[in-house]
């Protein structure tokens, strides 16, 4: 609950402020200083704000990740919630609207009050699909994303902090795209499991991520994903917000300066922890969704489905703003 303050009109037009608690689900957006204000009925309140809310429809889709949200269109892309959704948003993880008619310069728009925009393309438009002609670039790496990961961070201090999708086909069945709580995990874990991996660092590289894609490819294709150097992380990142989250994707090879045997098992107990179903949600895509996702405190991956059908996802990325620490 939170207290804000409502509005009253009392004779001689001179305004009473009366505090009632609301539901969290009342976001205010709009705040002037009011005046004429007698008899506020909090004894702090002899000055309040008055409020032009929008109500909000919110409801958690799991209890630990997942809330589908129901707002106007036109109240998303103008920003007037924005950072109440996104406070929404490093809470819940994934946050899920249906039945939206927007366009690709809508879903940008409201991409764009939730911060910087990231991509190469004059609109930051990314094309994700496995079709050649369509984006020839992503669809080459297109096998990696049926496998858990964090975008962007292998060899990136600073990994995007998050992006927003919409469909514009569809396969018949299949094609979900899953996410899990990274903050939740890890919050999970036993105290002495924490202990243990809070100083540990994991090396990533293209090696591992790739030959879990491509089980079948060639010496000489094994042989060049070895070349590129690999990368280190921490295990936990500690968030400026306080909390700590797992990195632990696919490209995850070995814990730094630990022997194989118990690297090979600690990795092992560590993503069997983290990926059960509390942890995760699968979104099984609509015409008409358009999906949320903090990558920071996420991972996510696309399940699969009939490569001789069209899946094509629309997408826009958000900068990252906070760098990878160690506790």
């Amino acid at each position: 609950m939170q207290l804000n303050y409502r509005v009253k009109r009392v004779r001689g037009g001179v305004r009473r402020a009366e505090a009632d608690a609301i539901q969290e689900a009342d976001i205010s957006v709009k705040h002037t200083w009011g005046k004429d204000f007698i008899g506020a009925s909090n004894e702090y309140a002899s000055r309040v704000k008055v409020e032009e809310r929008v109500r909000l429809d919110i409801r958690n889709i799991k209890p630990e990740i997942g809330s589908e949200v129901k707002a106007d269109p036109a109240i998303l892309t103008s920003g007037r919630i924005a950072a109440d959704l996104r406070a929404l948003l490093i809470e819940r993880g994934v946050l899920v609207f249906r039945d939206l008619e927007i366009t690709s310069e809508d879903q940008r728009a409201f991409t764009a009050t939730l911060g910087k925009l990231q991509g190469n393309a004059s609109d930051g438009l990314q094309k994700v699909t496995r079709d050649t002609k369509e984006a020839p670039e992503y669809a080459a790496h297109f096998a990696n994303t049926f496998f858990w990961h964090i975008d962007g961070h292998y060899n990136q201090t600073v990994p995007c902090f998050g992006a927003t999708m919409r469909p514009a086909r569809l396969p018949r069945e299949g094609g979900a795209t899953e996410f899990l709580n990274t903050y939740a995990a890890y919050d999970g874990l036993a105290e002495a499991d924490k202990a243990l991996i809070d100083r540990l660092r994991v090396v990533h590289t293209r090696n591992a991520s790739n030959s879990a894609a491509y089980p079948n490819a060639s010496e000489a294709e094994a042989a060049g994903w070895r070349r590129p150097p690999p990368a280190t992380q921490p295990l936990v990142w500690a968030h400026r917000n306080g909390r700590k989250s797992l990195i632990l994707g696919i490209s995850a090879s070995h814990i730094e300066g630990m022997h194989p045997a118990d690297s090979y098992d600690l990795l092992g107990r560590l993503r069997q922890h983290m990926t059960q179903p509390k942890y995760v949600y699968s979104h099984e895509w609509r015409m008409g969704d358009l999906v949320v996702w903090n990558n920071t405190g996420t991972m996510h991956r696309a399940r699969p489905f009939d490569p001789g059908e069209e899946r094509l996802l629309l997408r826009f990325t958000i900068e990252g703003e906070e760098a990878i620490h160690a506790p």
